[in-house]
């Protein structure tokens, strides 16, 4: 089985050859429009290549014509697309491999509007038909201290049940600060033009909340199939724009002057307006939940991107902290409603086993959870993790029940999000 890598304009795309995979195939398929963004993604593979541990060794047959779309069509069924890119194409390049048999691995987000989500869910029905695997790279699965969270937050002697909430009070809270501005491997990591461009890569509203719906929907109801008809209700949303001057643009794309689509976006003063920001309030199966995330342009020195989660249960509320107090770091608490230790240490030493290593550590906010460097792996190298799984829905031809309408139930509620926020703008 082959990679086939199409029109790879995020650096995420390479993220997914960091290593080796059985069964498949170490030659790699490019296909896309030449320039920039492809070559970038050839030198990063290349990097693998020389420093990979184990041993990586990909190489590459690349096209890069206009037809690139067409050619790649061509390849045999049953190979393996990665998308990473553009997220106002995907929807075409989605439904494109799907109807020619192909399986689809797609950095998030798979739809950034309600059109894009309509085009999903015929790409689903398709790959159905097809008998073919559609899949979104969740790698905040695999983050340690969401996979600690989800578990503690299944042991009714340490969480007890998960609350309601209320809108003005909700039981779920997702945040996450990103920047625009920000080195890989040493690097300014250098963006895409159109990254800043809304109409292709999605507003913030429905591009990094995607993964904070995901793990709305994978902490609080585990393996359960959701019904976006009848499971969601969006309340409220709001977006809000990131000003950036062209230096600033220019420093993480190279270019001197913006495009002429952004230059239509720019204010009085010249200032880039960048609608990367949102927020909105919504219930899923009755639990009131509520997610943000913003971009700024640059971290102040020192910090870098943050997370917060918190979940409210009878028993404890489970947060999960990153900002200066925990050195921008996460940190898992565990806030004890009232502090019943002695329950919350028996129902605790039952996760032991299957995380080596963690432990209780009482502090000002309750009980820090302890989490050994071994079980600690940086955002990048958990790409590898998500292809691995989805190697596994692909030999086995099936994907659990509960996984496709997931991700209908995630981009209906960030792109109904969406919808909402424009209308009350």
């Amino acid at each position: 089985m082959q990679l086939i890598v199409l029109d790879p304009g995020h650096f995420h795309a390479s993220l997914v050859q960091q290593q080796l995979y059985p069964g498949i195939d170490p030659v790699i398929r490019v296909y896309a429009p030449d320039g920039p963004e492809v070559k970038q993604y050839l030198q990063r593979v290349a990097a693998f290549n020389e420093q990979g541990s184990p041993v990586v060794r990909w190489s590459t047959n690349v096209y890069t014509g206009n037809d690139y779309l067409q050619k790649m069509l061509l390849c045999d069924p049953g190979n393996i697309v990665v998308l990473a890119g553009n997220n106002r194409l995907k929807p075409t390049y989605i439904a494109s491999a799907v109807r020619a048999g192909m399986h689809v691995l797609a950095d998030k987000p798979m739809a950034i509007d309600a059109a894009g989500f309509d085009s999903l869910q015929s790409s689903f029905a398709m790959a159905a038909v097809n008998k073919v695997q559609l899949y979104d790279i969740m790698t905040e699965r695999y983050e340690i201290h969401n996979l600690l969270q989800r578990e503690l937050s299944q042991l009714p002697g340490l969480f007890g049940t998960l609350q309601k909430g209320t809108r003005q009070n909700p039981a779920v809270i997702k945040k996450s600060v990103h920047h625009f501005k920000k080195t890989v491997a040493g690097k300014t990591l250098i963006r895409p033009s159109w990254y800043m461009d809304v109409t292709q890569q999605g507003e913030g509203i429905t591009d990094v909340t995607t993964h904070l719906v995901d793990l709305v929907q994978w902490t609080c109801f585990p393996e359960q199939v959701l019904d976006y008809k009848k499971d969601i209700h969006i309340d409220t949303a709001t977006t809000w724009p990131t000003a950036m001057s062209l230096p600033q643009y220019s420093a993480i794309t190279g270019e001197l002057q913006f495009t002429p689509a952004l230059k239509a976006l720019t204010d009085a003063d010249g200032q880039l307006k960048v609608y990367a920001n949102g927020a909105f309030d919504y219930i899923i199966r009755g639990v009131h939940a509520r997610v943000s995330v913003q971009w700024n342009y640059e971290a102040p020195a020192g910090t870098g991107d943050t997370h917060y989660s918190l979940l409210r249960g009878s028993k404890a509320e489970l947060i999960i902290l990153q900002d200066e107090e925990q050195q921008y770091q996460p940190v898992l608490y565990i806030q004890p409603l009232p502090a019943d230790t002695v329950q919350m240490k028996a129902a605790f030493l039952t996760l032991e086993q299957k995380y080596p290593g963690i432990a209780l550590k009482e502090c000002e906010r309750g009980w820090e959870v302890v989490i050994p460097e071994a079980l600690v792996k940086g955002h990048e190298r958990l790409f590898a993790k998500v292809m691995q799984q989805f190697l596994v829905y692909v030999q086995s031809g099936q994907m659990p029940a509960w996984e496709v309408p997931g991700m209908l139930a995630k981009y209906y509620t960030t792109t109904q999000a969406l919808l909402i926020a424009k209308r009350l703008a």
